[in-house]
């Protein structure tokens, strides 16, 4: 009876509409075995994901934004899927813009970019057309729909890729776009990367040397799979004077695996900021 009760006070205090991120689209990683040819190609871009419920900006971890009224004004009466985005390598200050408990006029810089239409029927095109079709009657500048490109195979895919991330991007989706709309993770939508990005756990500390003496050299950070981590690529100077405190949760980006399984060539990216990816 108690664990009803306490699971019936979350759904009461859950914001109304809020979906979880169990209950959103999630991409798993592509590996270069899989075939997505005739797929729909997209730029994966580096902001915060929120999805339109109609009434409310709704974050991963189902919390509401304070979107000004005018941003929020004009959008459509069904649900949308996006990032709310500014430019490319500017995730940190978008989180400082959206985390923020009121309403503000930092929102002028965002805007807030499609890649889904939640509940409608047909593959990813037609619901997409949705969209189009509505912003036809009812212009919005603050929304875009994410261009999406036709993947001629596998040399296309890393061709445009490469050329992206050369342009400052983090990487690209790729979607079957002929599947129904869908949540939870789903192999019909693909996260491509030049790198893999993980969390791991501050668990210690390593001294710097040379110009680094009296500093902070690296982290000693614990992976999900019990593997501790040194990073000390990416940290900056503020971070090595003041490094995050133990038990802090942050994000890293690798390229491959040791012989050892460990994360090769790891390098610090931020601070772990799960609620807004």
């Amino acid at each position: 009876m108690t664990y009803l009760l306490f699971f019936i006070a979350l759904l009461v205090a859950m914001p109304a509409g809020a979906q979880s991120a169990e209950a959103m689209l999630l991409l798993k990683t592509w590996q270069p075995g899989q075939h997505v040819d005739g797929w729909l190609m997209s730029e994966k871009l580096d902001g915060v994901r929120a999805r339109w419920d109609g009434h409310h900006l709704v974050s991963r971890g189902d919390h509401i934004f304070a979107a000004p009224d005018w941003f929020t004004e004009g959008l459509p009466p069904f649900a949308l899927d996006g990032e709310l985005w500014s430019r490319r390598g500017d995730f940190e200050h978008i989180v400082s813009i959206v985390r923020k408990k009121t309403p503000h006029a930092g929102w002028k810089q965002l805007t807030y970019q499609i890649f889904e239409v939640p509940d409608q029927p047909g593959g990813l095109l037609q619901r997409l057309k949705v969209l189009q079709e509505y912003l036809a009657r009812h212009p919005n500048r603050r929304i875009h729909i994410i261009e999406q490109k036709r993947c001629r195979g596998k040399a296309h895919l890393q061709t445009w890729l490469r050329q992206l991330v050369s342009q400052g991007a983090e990487g690209v989706v790729v979607r079957n776009s002929a599947t129904p709309y869908q949540t939870g993770r789903s192999r019909d939508a693909l996260k491509v990367k030049m790198y893999t990005d993980s969390e791991c756990t501050v668990v210690g500390y390593k001294p710097g040397k040379g110009k680094f003496t009296g500093l902070t050299g690296a982290l000693q950070c614990r992976m999900d799979d019990g593997h501790v981590v040194n990073i000390g690529s990416g940290l900056n100077q503020r971070m090595r004077s003041k490094p995050p405190a133990l038990g802090q949760i942050i994000t890293f980006k690798y390229y491959g695996l040791t012989k050892n399984e460990k994360p090769r060539h790891p390098v610090f990216l931020r601070l772990w900021q799960g609620d807004y990816r």
